[in-house]
């Protein structure tokens, strides 16, 4: 229990750390006006080494300061207390030289014990070394770290006023989006203005620190030559005697500021470095380390090949090898422990997701495209050099730029029900195509149609049922150098999917996917199809978008799409006359994609008989067509078309058929299913530039 003298001595100590801690603007001033005074008064050795020491240690606790914070902005007061500190170095500067030029000839204790005891400690009593150590010291402060730290401090203040207007927009674009709000906004301008401010004050400061680095090599010649010649002069000193005693008193006043100003250069290139790196020095620093133990291991065996060289001291480098290998394994185990809890934190990130999304909805979601997978073929989509997914990915773009169609996204996952290595292709909850194919294994197929000599499992190829054989890698080389066709599974995968989509083009072009490109028409286009006169003009655009694709006919050019629809509705409501029309504003768009290498359109014509007789099938009734052919003359009608057509589909020529406008959408939907390559054009879609070769007729 303390005593009522010890409460009474007390008592005003602490009522002065109050006043103190109550009034740091009158301390704060006061000590910068002390520091100005000591540039004027005498100050004693004793006052003169407590100023030192101050000195010292606000240098250490600056250094500390720069490693700990988190960001520059946190210590933006820098700039104002590296004035402050320099100042002090340099008043401490012109007190120590009042004092040696003054009372130097008494000895090395003439200007306090804290000079004395850095000569003694620094120079082992030879002011050679001193010198060599001090012109070192200023050397490392003045080329190396304030040169280094002056230049990153102006590149970064001027890419940051420069950047400041872009970031200014960039806060007004999120707050007119509603990402941020008005305090967010604010805060954000802010943190702008003052790393702008920052930067531009430590651009400046650090001419502080280059000054002070001049102006102490120039305070230690003025203090060796003046004491010299004071010493001789006025004290009777001989040179020798006078060199010793003022250049040991000169060189241990300017390491004791030198010391002070290398460590708050340090903390300035520290600050100004830091830059966009969030952290204290040492986690941002060993965290990056941590990224990459191989570059530790790779360290540690280096390390030890150099001591395995003739003369090098292997003691030395061994223990330096092992403990950077143990670095490199600590920080291995710490990067996959951070790596699990990011993994960890994903998948209940996910799961939670998952749990909260309706499963009701879920359940009833169809899929426009789905691609099943069985578990044989589950590393062709989950491995990590897997192949398929980007190359499923990759037909949008094929879709975009050949159709103008925009494919939706095409999901792919296992399906435990299908057999190992079998795929299926599903659209909009429905199969429509299934395939096999053997992972690790090319598929050969001979283009001429010739039995196939190799060892192998024989298949069909599940697109155009061609004869194939999985073969191994070597043998898929020897195929190769022989002349056949060699593709990988997942080619083989990505054609089957490619063709089957454009078979059903007209199935997944959905109303809603529809409204999606009607909304990125221009407002002009967007105009003009809502004045159409039909009462749902999306509708009836959605009917000649899939018509035009049934029959794979590009609908990139979709504001003339749109053009034809509200011209052929203003006079008509009958759907296949809105397409006809459309068609027709499309004849250079389709001709241009059945010109042969000559350039020229090969047609195969109807002759005259067949020509009569399917116009007067066509029956009108109150303005509705309606085709009364016969089955059995449908029949030969097909028949004598496709013997037409055989003669050049087997050399993979594809002429088109040339019809009346009136019969075309009729004859194009007799031979859609007997052959759906062959396209079916009329007059009116012949453009007048383009030239036309008959390469056949069909006759009766």
């Amino acid at each position: 229990m303390s005593s009522p003298d010890t409460n009474l001595r007390s008592r005003p100590i602490v009522g002065f750390a109050k006043f103190g801690q109550n009034n740091r603007d009158i301390g704060f001033a006061i000590g910068v006006m002390l520091i100005l005074s000591v540039l004027f008064v005498p100050l004693p050795s004793f006052f003169l080494d407590i100023g030192f020491a101050i000195s010292l240690s606000l240098a250490v606790l600056i250094l500390m300061v720069a490693l700990w914070i988190g960001a520059p902005l946190e210590f933006n007061s820098f700039p104002t207390l590296l004035l402050v500190v320099t100042l002090l170095r340099l008043a401490l500067n012109v007190a120590s030289t009042r004092l040696i030029l003054s009372e130097g000839h008494t000895g090395p204790g003439a200007a306090g014990d804290v000079i004395e005891g850095f000569s003694q400690f620094m120079m082992g009593g030879d002011f050679i070394i001193g010198i060599i150590v001090f012109s070192i010291l200023v050397i490392i402060n003045f080329i190396v770290i304030t040169k280094g730290s002056t230049r990153i401090a102006e590149v970064a203040a001027r890419f940051s006023l420069d950047a400041m207007p872009g970031k200014q927009m960039a806060i007004d674009a999120d707050l007119a989006a509603g990402v941020i709000n008005d305090e967010e906004a604010k805060q954000r301008r802010k943190t702008l203005e003052e790393e702008s401010s920052f930067f531009g004050a430590m651009d400046g400061a650090s001419k502080f620190v280059r000054g002070d680095a001049v102006a102490g090599l120039i305070i230690t010649l003025i203090n060796i030559f003046g004491g010299i010649m004071i010493g001789m002069i006025s004290h009777g000193l001989s040179i020798g005697q006078a060199a010793n005693n003022y250049t040991v008193l000169t060189i241990g006043d300017g390491l004791v500021t030198q010391i002070p100003a290398l460590i708050v250069s340090l903390s300035a290139g520290l600050l100004v470095t830091k830059g966009g790196t969030k952290g204290a020095t040492n986690e941002a620093v060993l965290g990056q380390l941590s990224n990459f133990p191989k570059a530790l291991y790779m360290a540690a065996g280096l390390t030890f090949c150099m001591g395995l060289l003739p003369g090098f001291p292997l003691m030395i480098f061994l223990p330096l090898s092992i403990g950077t290998a143990i670095f490199g394994n600590l920080m291995q185990r710490q990067f996959a422990a951070r790596e699990a809890m990011q993994r960890a934190a994903e998948i209940e990130k996910d799961t939670s997701s998952k749990e909260v999304e309706d499963p009701i909805s879920e359940m009833l979601r169809v899929d426009d495209v789905r691609l099943d997978m069985g578990a044989g073929l589950v590393p062709m989509i989950n491995s990590v050099n897997a192949a398929l997914p980007g190359k499923v990915k990759s037909l949008r773009s094929l879709f975009v730029k050949d159709y103008g169609f925009v494919l939706p996204p095409v999901r792919i996952k296992d399906e435990g029900a299908l057999p190992t290595n079998s795929y299926a292709i599903i659209l909009q909850g429905v199969e429509v195509a299934r395939g096999e194919v053997q992972p690790m294994m090319s598929m050969v197929i001979n283009p001429t149609g010739e039995e196939l000599d190799l060892h192998g499992k024989f298949t069909k190829e599940p697109t155009f049922g061609l004869d194939a054989i999985w073969v191994d890698e070597a043998r898929a080389s020897e195929a190769e150098l022989m002349g056949m066709t060699v593709v990988d599974p997942e080619s083989v995968v990505t054609t089957h999917l490619t063709e089957v989509i454009k078979e059903h083009m007209p199935e997944i072009l959905t109303y809603s996917a529809t409204q999606e490109l009607i909304e990125g028409l221009d407002k002009d286009y967007q105009k003009l199809l809502s004045e159409s006169a039909t009462n749902s003009p999306a509708v009836m655009l959605q009917h000649v978008l899939q018509s035009l694709l049934s029959e794979r006919v590009s609908i990139r050019n979709l504001p003339k799409i749109v053009e034809a629809v509200a011209e052929a509705t203003a006079t008509t409501k009958n759907i296949r006359a809105v397409i006809e029309h459309a068609r027709g504003k499309l004849s250079k768009q389709i001709c241009q994609s059945l010109v042969d290498e000559k350039g020229f359109v090969p047609v195969i014509t109807l002759g005259a008989d067949w020509d009569r007789e399917l116009t007067s099938t066509i029956s009108t009734n109150n303005g509705e067509e309606t085709f009364l052919m016969q089955p059995s003359r449908v029949q030969d009608f097909v028949l004598a078309v496709r013997q037409e057509i055989q003669k050049y589909s087997a050399v993979d020529e594809w002429p088109a058929i040339l019809v009346a406008p009136q019969v075309r959408p009729y004859v194009r939907s007799i031979l859609e299913r007997v052959s759906p390559m062959t396209q079916v054009i009329s007059h009116n879609e012949v453009h007048r530039k383009v030239a036309l070769r008959t390469v056949g007729s069909v006759g009766q």
